[in-house]
């Protein structure tokens, strides 16, 4: 999305002002969130802010109606923060290549406890007499 150095380093001051930021919130549906990246459009009118966030889908879908429903309050907080003639729209979407990344960990422990040591399944016991 991003188009040059400078919609990379307004970005990057994004990323780093919210997740400043974000743990301040009073909603309580925001839990823990870890803004993972920003990406900002070439004209610096739209930013997509990438967050990953701990539990379940149901924490993780209140989490996200939190962070939408504090849009508002963050533009400002970013337009007061950083110079620029026009504070971005900002948009939330949760970074699950993280999430992804655990899950395929979590199915290669389990299918290694599956097998025995010496890397047969242990329901074949591979003795053929």
């Amino acid at each position: 999305m991003s188009g040059g150095a400078r919609p990379e380093r307004v970005a990057e001051e994004f990323r780093e002002v919210l997740a400043e930021e974000i743990p301040k919130l009073k909603d309580p549906r925001v839990g823990f969130v870890t803004v993972t990246r920003v990406e900002v459009t070439p004209d610096l009118r739209r930013a997509v802010v990438y967050y990953t966030a701990l539990g379940e889908n149901r924490d993780r879908k209140r989490t996200r109606a939190g962070l939408v429903s504090a849009r508002t309050h963050l533009r400002s907080v970013l337009g007061h923060t950083v110079r620029l003639k026009f504070t971005p729209d900002l948009d939330f979407k949760e970074d699950v290549g993280l999430s992804q990344v655990e899950r395929i960990t979590e199915l290669l422990r389990e299918i290694e406890r599956e097998q025995g040591p010496d890397g047969e399944s242990s329901s074949h016991s591979g003795v053929v007499e």
